[in-house]
């Protein structure tokens, strides 16, 4: 249980993009004092937890009412999220802008750059493909601790800042990205595999 415990927080972890959303918060928060960007990732943290949990769990009720099955919901998820990798390695992801004062601790930190399309449909995916009560403890348990993990990334961004610097952070933004793509080719090869029965 503890392995699968580890492997679903890693995979989450990443699809969450950590270290683009360090990016956007430093450059949100860079004329904000200490307290606020700290009071700003700590929301930001509750609100990805609440909102990735409600997809979690509530996404098979979505897929009944749509009449989607989740092997062509695994195709379209992995494609879109195979898009967000693409933009997290070649860089081109937007970087976005809110006007002064706003709180951008739901919208945009939370949704939609931790918690983007591609990232909502794994994680729907992921609830749904797993129907037995102690997988989803576990994938709970996980979701919520990755979410929590890149919180701390987010409490402790100008401490992580100067350790590796901004260079830095775009390699480890590059290598999240070339997870992710290999994440989106795993979701998107069992979809088309269980529906074609190989």
């Amino acid at each position: 249980m503890l392995y699968d415990f580890i492997n679903i927080w890693l995979k989450f972890f990443f699809l969450l993009t950590p270290f683009f959303a360090l990016t956007v918060f430093l450059v949100l928060t860079a004329d904000l004092p200490r307290p606020q960007r700290h009071w700003i990732a700590a929301k930001t943290t509750l609100a990805v937890i609440i909102t990735t949990l409600a997809l979690y769990f509530f996404g098979d009720i979505l897929f009944r009412i749509f009449g989607i099955t989740i092997d062509a919901f695994r195709v379209g998820a992995g494609c879109i999220l195979f898009l967000t990798s693409i933009e997290l390695v070649t860089g081109k992801r937007s970087m976005l802008k809110v006007d002064p004062g706003n709180d951008i601790s739901v919208v945009p930190m939370a949704i939609p750059v931790m918690v983007g399309p591609g990232t909502i449909g794994a994680i729907m995916v992921s609830g749904v493909a797993e129907p037995a009560a102690s997988g989803t403890i576990v994938g709970c348990a996980a979701l919520t601790a990755a979410a929590c993990s890149v919180g701390v990334l987010l409490f402790l961004a100008d401490h992580v800042k100067r350790l590796v610097g901004r260079t830095g952070l775009e390699v480890l933004s590059k290598i999240s990205g070339l997870v992710i793509s290999a994440l989106a080719a795993q979701i998107v090869l069992t979809g088309v595999k269980n529906f074609l029965n190989i």
